[in-house]
């Protein structure tokens, strides 16, 4: 069981791990050990989400989402297999968890008078500096 808030903790059969061989450091090692880490969430099966989570989710997973509702994690920032594991899961729980995280409703808000008369004077004080670039009357 992975706790991710008070109220979502998904089972760890929802998580599917693949190891494939990582590219960038790590020396010979690098042509011989599959260190980088594919995790793949399917969020639409999961029981663990609410639908409104659900589609947060998928919308700030972005190009890590598929069209059928998978998300893939890639990890292969560190040189060891245990290393990248962990932190493509603290990853996915860092997605979940700003995925739960309600957004504030924006609330319509008008202008003041004083703050338009402001932005009139300063656009009058503005064009009058540019009419004063143009050409000089000769008398």
């Amino acid at each position: 069981m992975i706790r991710i808030t008070r109220t979502i903790a998904l089972q760890e059969s929802e998580i599917e791990e693949s190891f494939v061989r990582a590219s960038g450091p790590g020396g010979q090692n690098v042509n011989k050990v599959a260190t980088a880490v594919q995790l793949r969430f399917h969020a639409t099966r999961s029981p663990a989400l609410s639908d409104d989570v659900r589609t947060r989710l998928l919308t700030l997973a972005g190009n890590r989402a598929s069209t059928d509702g998978v998300i893939t994690i890639s990890a292969q920032r560190f040189r060891t297999q245990s290393r990248n594991r962990a932190d493509a899961l603290e990853r996915l729980i860092d997605l979940i968890r700003k995925a739960s995280h309600k957004p504030k409703a924006r609330t319509a808000t008008r202008p003041t008078r004083a703050s338009r008369e402001r932005r009139l004077e300063s656009k009058k004080l503005r064009g009058d500096i540019k009419r004063a670039r143009g050409r000089r009357e000769e008398y």
